[in-house]
């Protein structure tokens, strides 16, 4: 069978199983996304890589999870496009500052309580550091879809949006500052190493704008729902896209944030357009968390070590204390002062992504570090979403009839 058809199969069980999944999980009163990801845990144990390549070939393996990765990409980019929407300027300025001082010191607080515990178990700084850098990224799509799967309502939830938000940019540039820092310690230190994650983050948002502005140009001209639907999927798509391209390597995320945001700060004709995206979209975020599960590789559980155990439990206290004094700093109210911290548990892509370039800087510990953030996702992605939920039914900002 050619690796097309081999692929829409591959779609369609994993949809199939993602909905089974979401029937048993509810049972137990628990989030979707747990039960999309421990299904994928599930399949990607009994139908792996190297048994795929028993069925169907080396080839036509490795061809499935290239195109598995461009679904992976696509749904990244829809859900940073659905939390740029949360950017309304009207709205932010009623949160006021509040957001980003959390975002800044919960990253801050993570990075510090990580690099100081590893350089504590190591001695190695430069390790430290890294590792440090690694620990303030956060995964917003699992918090975002356990807040919108129960309406959730409240302070809480309302500044924990756009904190996941500004957090992938807060994460790129402790690790640029770290990696830079821990390049002093063998001598090659290059201010590129500051600069590229800055070009990173204001590249993204200038390019996000430019595609926001088009957007707005677009969907005034063309009015019909279905042309619509076809422009937004079009410029999601471009988007993540051109933001991989060398050269550039812009942050997809924060693109596609800029884009929404610049939309519904320019637009009075959003509303509908976002509305029928909702619509489509939760088949591509079933997928997307599917994969998340199936490429989670459960052996390296006990390799992690020491390392390992220190940094996934001092990353969680980091996010709290972090949060927490940011919150104390605004006077925040007091549920965003003391649970706010734990919906930034979940952690995945960025912080993968940060591992893998990694490499350079201290490659003797390169495949340890993998293994610890590898084993991290794991254990976050799959607690993360359960302790969310938790925490927004206890503080009420998950209604009784939606928490079922």
């Amino acid at each position: 069978m050619e690796s097309k058809y081999i692929f829409l199969i591959y779609i369609c069980v994993g949809l199939f199983l993602c909905l089974l999944a979401g029937k048993i999980v509810k049972q137990f009163k628990l989030p979707n996304v747990t039960g999309y990801i421990l299904i994928g845990l599930l399949a990607g144990i009994i139908c792996g890589t190297h048994q795929m390549e028993h069925f169907f070939g080396k080839d036509v393996a490795q061809e499935m999870v290239t195109k598995f990765d461009v679904i992976k990409d696509l749904a990244t980019g829809f859900i940073a496009f659905s939390i740029g929407t949360e950017f309304e300027f009207k709205y932010i300025k009623k949160l006021g500052k509040t957001p980003i001082v959390i975002a800044c010191l919960e990253s801050l607080g993570a990075t510090v309580l990580v690099a100081i515990g590893i350089y504590i178990v190591t001695g190695n700084i430069q390790l430290a550091l890294i590792m440090g850098a690694i620990a303030a990224a956060t995964d917003p799509a699992a918090t975002i879809l356990v807040a919108k799967q129960y309406k959730a309502k409240g302070p809480v939830s309302k500044n924990l949006i756009p904190v996941v938000a500004i957090d992938d940019a807060t994460a790129l540039m402790s690790y640029g500052i770290c990696v830079a820092l821990a390049k002093t310690f063998t001598g090659h230190f290059s201010w590129m190493t500051i600069v590229e994650p800055i070009k990173e983050i204001f590249g993204a948002i200038l390019f996000g704008v430019v595609m926001g502005l088009i957007f707005t140009t677009l969907i005034h001209f063309f009015t019909g729902r279905g042309n619509r639907l076809a422009i937004t999927i079009s410029m999601v798509a471009l988007t993540v896209s051109v933001s991989h391209i060398p050269g550039l390597n812009f942050s997809p995320l924060l693109a596609c944030m800029a884009m929404s945001m610049t939309v519904v700060n320019t637009s009075s004709r959003w509303g509908p357009v976002f509305e029928q995206m909702d619509r489509m979209t939760p088949p591509v975020f079933m997928l997307f968390f599917f994969v998340t599960g199936a490429g989670m590789d459960i052996s390296v559980l006990p390799t992690i070590g020491v390392i390992g155990v220190v940094y996934i439990v001092v990353r969680v206290i980091g996010k709290l204390v972090g949060a927490n004094l940011g919150a104390r700093i605004c006077h925040a109210n007091e549920n965003v002062r003391k649970y706010l911290g734990i919906g930034l548990i979940p952690q995945a892509g960025v912080a993968i992504g940060l591992a893998m370039m990694c490499s350079s800087v201290v490659p003797e510990y390169a495949n340890q570090i993998m293994a610890v953030v590898v084993c991290g996702t794991i254990i976050y992605e799959l607690v993360g979403p359960i302790v969310t939920k938790v925490m927004l039914v206890k503080i009420g900002e998950i209604k009784p009839e939606n928490s079922k």
